[in-house]
């Protein structure tokens, strides 16, 4: 019976002009990820992993409020020819969250821990993709030891305070007074409103917009003691501001190859934030997309497409 079960499909198949062999050769050269932890300074780092080891390795840095979960289509493109590594900062993805009482919640703190990672990995040289926060936690890996950067995709990540406009306002005056009522003031943009906000703002057509992002990222601001990790970022963010001209002047020195991929239409980093980095970065691809803050969401081929050839440039085994 289960042969003629099995005859009869294959017959399906047949004559549907469908042939299921190529299928399976299909599915076998889809790269597989992988997704792990390691314990780092006593919390659990989960990261995604893709591709040969042996291969030149892509760094990819989330934003807020995601976590790796943002490259998941992103990380099977670059994976066919190159090792990718795309670590949850903690407090974030499947990462461990201890309370903000307890633990260093900084960028300083993040720069550390995912050096400690690609350390324990092995990863010599490495191109990083910064976005959001992801900027801040690689410009000081970088500063760190600016000649283990092959090089930088640039999605929506300030290193210049240009473009740090409206938006900033009420968390600027959270930098001046980190009062429970200014925190407060903040907390509705960790509801879910806030969250849609940031994925369908400035998008060219939200419809491409999967909700699944809202749901999955809403789950993990929603826990218990999240919002006071998030509060703490918030507030830690202001000494990024102090760092920009020391990142402006590696820049300048190291001149890292870079491909700009930015959503213009971004309303927390705006285009505005994109022109400075012409200044001082000579080997620079600009692209000024037409979608806002998670540009990977509707313009994911082309920013996979550029990122290859800009990675095949630069990248040495």
């Amino acid at each position: 019976m289960h042969d003629s079960i099995r005859n009869l499909a294959g017959a399906a198949a047949f004559g549907l002009g469908l042939a299921t062999a190529p299928l399976a050769a299909v599915a076998a050269d889809v790269p597989q990820v992988r997704y792990e932890s390691l314990v780092i300074d006593g919390v659990e780092v989960a990261y995604r992993e893709a591709g040969d080891p042996a291969r030149p390795t892509v760094l990819l840095l989330h934003g807020f409020p995601t976590s790796s979960q943002m490259f998941r289509n992103l990380i099977p493109e670059l994976a066919a020819r190159y090792h990718v590594l795309a670590p949850d900062y903690p407090g974030f993805g499947a990462s461990g969250m201890p309370p903000a009482e307890t633990f260093d919640y900084s960028f300083d703190h993040f720069a550390e821990i995912v050096t400690k990672l690609i350390d324990a990995k092995g990863v010599g040289r490495y191109a990083a993709y910064v976005m959001d926060y992801g900027a801040p936690v690689g410009y000081r890996m970088f500063a760190a030891d600016p000649e283990r950067v092959t090089g930088f995709v640039i999605q929506n990540g300030n290193a210049y305070e240009e473009g740090l406009e409206e938006f900033w306002d009420p968390i600027r005056v959270y930098w001046a007074d980190p009062s429970a009522a200014n925190g407060d003031k903040l907390r509705p943009f960790l509801g879910l409103e806030g969250t849609k906000w940031q994925y369908l703002t400035g998008a060219k057509d939200p419809s491409k917009i999967s909700p699944d992002n809202f749901w999955n990222v809403q789950y993990l601001l929603d826990r218990p003691g999240n919002q006071e990790i998030q509060l703490a970022l918030f507030y830690d963010y202001r000494t990024n501001l102090a760092l920009y001209p020391q990142w402006q002047a590696l820049f300048r020195e190291f001149q890292p190859p870079a491909l700009i991929v930015w959503g213009k239409n971004d309303p927390i980093f705006p285009a505005l934030g994109a022109e400075p980095y012409k200044r001082d970065l000579k080997d620079l691809e600009f692209h000024l997309l037409d979608t806002g803050h998670f540009a990977l969401e509707e313009e994911g081929p082309f920013i996979a497409e550029r990122m290859l050839a800009f990675l095949d440039r630069v990248t040495q085994p």
